[in-house]
């Protein structure tokens, strides 16, 4: 299996782990001193962090769905395109929100940095109903 290949494998089964609603499943793909930093955020650390992330969002959008709308790869830096939909669980409107994660991976092909990025302002306008 090609390097690409393998990326392709890890992007499509983290989509599911998403999709799962496990939040333990989503922080499998991080290495154990891995993280993830959103929006220019603070950091979650660990897959304890990452999990707690998850939780998060599992709880702001009860039915989320996740879709990985592209990969593309330049060695071991990876960007992983994405949109996800449901509805916010305070509102109850309907969310449609695209984003993008760059990845960093280490030698077993798990995530040792994420950098997550979204329009924050247009989730707060679909969440509203505007």
């Amino acid at each position: 299996m090609t390097d690409t290949d393998r990326v392709g494998r890890v992007a499509e089964d983290y989509t599911a782990a998403w999709n799962s609603g496990s939040a333990e499943a989503v922080a499998s793909f991080y290495s154990e001193d891995g993280e993830i930093i959103i929006n220019r955020g603070d950091p979650w650390r660990g897959r304890k962090g990452v999990a707690e992330m998850a939780t998060g969002f599992f709880a702001d959008v009860p039915d989320l769905k996740l879709t990985c709308d592209h990969v593309r790869q330049a060695g071991d830096h990876i960007l992983y395109l994405w949109t996800f939909t449901g509805h916010d669980a305070a509102s109850g409107n309907p969310l449609s929100i695209k984003g993008w994660e760059e990845w960093d991976l280490d030698s077993t092909m798990k995530v040792k940095a994420s950098r997550g990025w979204f329009d924050a302002d247009d989730y707060a306008r679909q969440a509203a109903g505007e």
